[in-house]
Protein backbone atom coordinates (compact mmCIF):
# COMPACT_ATOMS: atom_id res chain seq x y z
CA UNK A 1 0.00 0.00 0.00
CA UNK A 2 1.16 3.65 -1.29
CA UNK A 3 1.89 6.10 1.40
CA UNK A 4 0.63 9.01 0.97
CA UNK A 5 1.46 11.31 3.24
CA UNK A 6 5.02 10.66 1.00
CA UNK A 7 3.20 12.05 -2.44
CA UNK A 8 1.77 15.10 -0.76
CA UNK A 9 5.07 17.57 0.04
CA UNK A 10 6.57 16.20 -2.98
CA UNK A 11 3.52 17.35 -5.36
CA UNK A 12 2.95 20.60 -3.81
CA UNK A 13 6.53 22.28 -4.82
CA UNK A 14 5.54 20.89 -8.38
CA UNK A 15 2.26 22.39 -8.36
CA UNK A 16 3.82 25.53 -6.78
CA UNK A 17 6.77 25.93 -10.03
CA UNK A 18 4.41 24.72 -12.72
CA UNK A 19 2.13 28.33 -10.96
CA UNK A 20 5.03 30.01 -10.52
CA UNK A 21 5.97 29.37 -15.08
CA UNK A 22 2.18 30.41 -15.47
CA UNK A 23 2.86 34.30 -15.74
CA UNK A 24 6.07 34.02 -17.68
CA UNK A 25 3.70 31.51 -20.25
CA UNK A 26 1.41 33.76 -20.45
CA UNK A 27 3.32 36.73 -21.02
CA UNK A 28 5.57 35.40 -23.85
CA UNK A 29 2.37 34.20 -25.60
CA UNK A 30 0.96 37.92 -25.73
CA UNK A 31 4.39 39.12 -26.92
CA UNK A 32 4.53 36.67 -29.87
CA UNK A 33 0.05 37.68 -30.82
CA UNK A 34 1.45 41.28 -30.61
CA UNK A 35 4.62 40.61 -32.72
CA UNK A 36 2.27 39.23 -35.70
CA UNK A 37 -0.33 41.55 -35.35
CA UNK A 38 2.11 44.32 -35.40
CA UNK A 39 4.63 43.02 -37.85
CA UNK A 40 1.81 42.19 -40.50
CA UNK A 41 0.48 45.44 -41.08
CA UNK A 42 1.70 47.88 -43.55
CA UNK A 43 2.38 51.15 -42.12
CA UNK A 44 1.49 53.07 -45.22
CA UNK A 45 -2.14 51.78 -45.30
CA UNK A 46 -3.43 53.30 -42.27
CA UNK A 47 -6.62 54.95 -43.00
CA UNK A 48 -6.69 58.53 -42.75
CA UNK A 49 -10.51 59.92 -41.63
CA UNK A 50 -9.17 63.37 -43.85
CA UNK A 51 -9.34 61.54 -47.35
CA UNK A 52 -12.25 62.64 -49.34
CA UNK A 53 -12.35 65.84 -46.85
CA UNK A 54 -10.35 69.62 -47.70
CA UNK A 55 -7.20 69.92 -47.00
CA UNK A 56 -7.00 71.71 -43.29
CA UNK A 57 -6.98 75.41 -43.67
CA UNK A 58 -3.62 76.29 -42.06
CA UNK A 59 -2.06 79.38 -42.53
CA UNK A 60 1.83 78.49 -41.83
CA UNK A 61 4.86 81.12 -41.73
CA UNK A 62 8.21 80.77 -44.42
CA UNK A 63 10.83 79.02 -43.56
CA UNK A 64 13.02 82.48 -42.83
CA UNK A 65 15.99 83.00 -44.94
CA UNK A 66 14.84 79.64 -47.88
CA UNK A 67 15.13 81.30 -51.38
CA UNK A 68 14.36 79.37 -54.96
CA UNK A 69 16.41 81.45 -57.91
CA UNK A 70 16.99 84.18 -55.59
CA UNK A 71 13.56 84.45 -54.49
CA UNK A 72 12.08 83.83 -51.23
CA UNK A 73 10.31 80.48 -50.62
CA UNK A 74 6.28 81.70 -49.78
CA UNK A 75 4.62 79.93 -46.81
CA UNK A 76 1.69 78.08 -46.75
CA UNK A 77 -1.73 80.00 -47.45
CA UNK A 78 -4.46 77.06 -47.74
CA UNK A 79 -6.10 78.97 -50.91
CA UNK A 80 -2.82 77.55 -52.83
CA UNK A 81 -4.35 74.59 -53.39
CA UNK A 82 -7.57 75.52 -55.06
CA UNK A 83 -6.82 74.70 -58.90
CA UNK A 84 -3.64 72.79 -58.48
CA UNK A 85 -2.79 69.00 -57.92
CA UNK A 86 -0.69 69.52 -54.79
CA UNK A 87 1.84 66.63 -53.05
CA UNK A 88 2.27 68.05 -49.20
CA UNK A 89 4.89 66.30 -47.48
CA UNK A 90 5.61 66.94 -43.95
CA UNK A 91 9.05 66.38 -42.86
CA UNK A 92 12.11 67.79 -40.52
CA UNK A 93 15.84 67.55 -40.63
CA UNK A 94 16.22 65.45 -37.30
CA UNK A 95 13.91 62.82 -39.08
CA UNK A 96 15.90 59.97 -40.46
CA UNK A 97 13.58 58.30 -43.24
CA UNK A 98 13.54 62.28 -44.52
CA UNK A 99 16.94 61.96 -44.86
CA UNK A 100 16.40 58.72 -47.45
CA UNK A 101 13.48 60.19 -48.94
CA UNK A 102 14.54 63.58 -49.88
CA UNK A 103 16.31 62.42 -53.21
CA UNK A 104 13.13 60.79 -54.22
CA UNK A 105 11.21 64.30 -53.14
CA UNK A 106 13.59 66.34 -55.03
CA UNK A 107 12.66 64.00 -58.15
CA UNK A 108 9.07 64.38 -57.83
CA UNK A 109 9.67 68.12 -57.59
CA UNK A 110 11.31 68.34 -61.44
CA UNK A 111 7.24 67.57 -62.81
CA UNK A 112 5.72 71.00 -63.26
CA UNK A 113 2.46 69.36 -63.60
CA UNK A 114 1.57 69.54 -59.51
CA UNK A 115 2.91 71.79 -56.88
CA UNK A 116 5.37 70.24 -53.68
CA UNK A 117 4.38 71.77 -50.80
CA UNK A 118 6.50 71.31 -47.50
CA UNK A 119 5.32 71.42 -43.97
CA UNK A 120 8.38 71.92 -41.94
CA UNK A 121 7.48 69.86 -38.27
CA UNK A 122 9.30 71.01 -35.23
CA UNK A 123 12.62 71.81 -36.25
CA UNK A 124 14.86 74.51 -36.11
CA UNK A 125 15.52 77.17 -39.14
CA UNK A 126 18.75 76.79 -39.60
CA UNK A 127 19.10 72.98 -39.87
CA UNK A 128 15.88 72.79 -42.29
CA UNK A 129 18.04 75.38 -44.61
CA UNK A 130 20.89 73.51 -43.93
CA UNK A 131 18.72 69.93 -44.94
CA UNK A 132 17.25 71.27 -47.90
CA UNK A 133 21.07 72.96 -49.29
CA UNK A 134 22.33 69.23 -48.50
CA UNK A 135 19.89 67.56 -50.97
CA UNK A 136 17.87 70.43 -52.92
CA UNK A 137 14.82 72.04 -52.47
CA UNK A 138 11.74 70.11 -54.11
CA UNK A 139 9.12 72.52 -52.18
CA UNK A 140 7.57 75.55 -54.45
CA UNK A 141 5.61 76.34 -50.69
CA UNK A 142 7.33 75.56 -47.05
CA UNK A 143 5.31 76.20 -44.34
CA UNK A 144 6.58 75.44 -40.83
CA UNK A 145 4.41 74.35 -37.96
CA UNK A 146 7.28 75.31 -35.12
CA UNK A 147 4.85 73.93 -32.34
CA UNK A 148 3.41 70.79 -33.87
CA UNK A 149 -0.66 72.22 -34.10
CA UNK A 150 -0.11 71.71 -38.32
CA UNK A 151 0.26 68.52 -37.94
CA UNK A 152 -2.54 67.61 -35.39
CA UNK A 153 -4.88 69.40 -37.93
CA UNK A 154 -3.56 67.60 -40.55
CA UNK A 155 -3.53 63.66 -38.55
CA UNK A 156 -0.02 63.30 -38.64
CA UNK A 157 0.68 60.05 -36.99
CA UNK A 158 5.14 61.34 -37.33
CA UNK A 159 7.45 62.05 -39.74
CA UNK A 160 7.57 61.85 -42.87
CA UNK A 161 4.30 61.61 -44.04
CA UNK A 162 2.97 62.87 -47.42
CA UNK A 163 -0.53 63.66 -48.83
CA UNK A 164 -2.31 64.61 -51.87
CA UNK A 165 -4.15 67.20 -52.63
CA UNK A 166 -6.55 67.65 -55.57
CA UNK A 167 -7.41 70.56 -57.75
CA UNK A 168 -10.72 71.07 -55.37
CA UNK A 169 -8.55 71.46 -52.15
CA UNK A 170 -9.64 67.76 -50.79
CA UNK A 171 -6.93 65.57 -49.20
CA UNK A 172 -7.17 62.04 -51.91
CA UNK A 173 -4.73 59.83 -50.62
CA UNK A 174 -2.32 59.93 -47.43
CA UNK A 175 0.86 58.16 -47.38
CA UNK A 176 2.14 57.25 -43.92
CA UNK A 177 6.17 56.90 -43.88
CA UNK A 178 8.95 57.85 -46.02
CA UNK A 179 8.22 57.67 -49.88
CA UNK A 180 10.82 54.77 -50.85
CA UNK A 181 12.01 53.41 -54.74
CA UNK A 182 9.34 50.70 -54.28
CA UNK A 183 6.58 52.70 -53.02
CA UNK A 184 6.85 55.71 -55.31
CA UNK A 185 6.25 53.93 -58.58
CA UNK A 186 4.03 51.53 -57.59
CA UNK A 187 1.89 53.44 -55.07
CA UNK A 188 2.46 57.50 -55.14
CA UNK A 189 3.08 57.99 -58.89
CA UNK A 190 0.08 56.25 -59.98
CA UNK A 191 -1.97 57.87 -56.83
CA UNK A 192 -0.55 61.26 -58.23
CA UNK A 193 -1.58 60.38 -61.84
CA UNK A 194 -5.24 59.67 -60.76
CA UNK A 195 -5.10 63.02 -59.05
CA UNK A 196 -4.04 64.64 -62.11
CA UNK A 197 -6.65 63.06 -64.21
CA UNK A 198 -9.64 63.94 -62.37
CA UNK A 199 -11.18 67.00 -63.42
CA UNK A 200 -8.89 67.68 -65.77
Amino acid sequence: MTDLSQQAPEAAPRRRSLLMLLPLVLFLALAVLFWFRLGSGDPSRIPSALIGHPAPQTQLPPLDGLANDGRAVPGLDPAAFKGKVSIVNVWASWCVPCHDEAPLLVELGHDKRFQVVGINYKDAADNARRFLGRYGNPYDVVGVDGNGRAGIEWGVYGVPETFIVGREGTIVYKLVGPITADNINAVLKPEIEKALQAGS
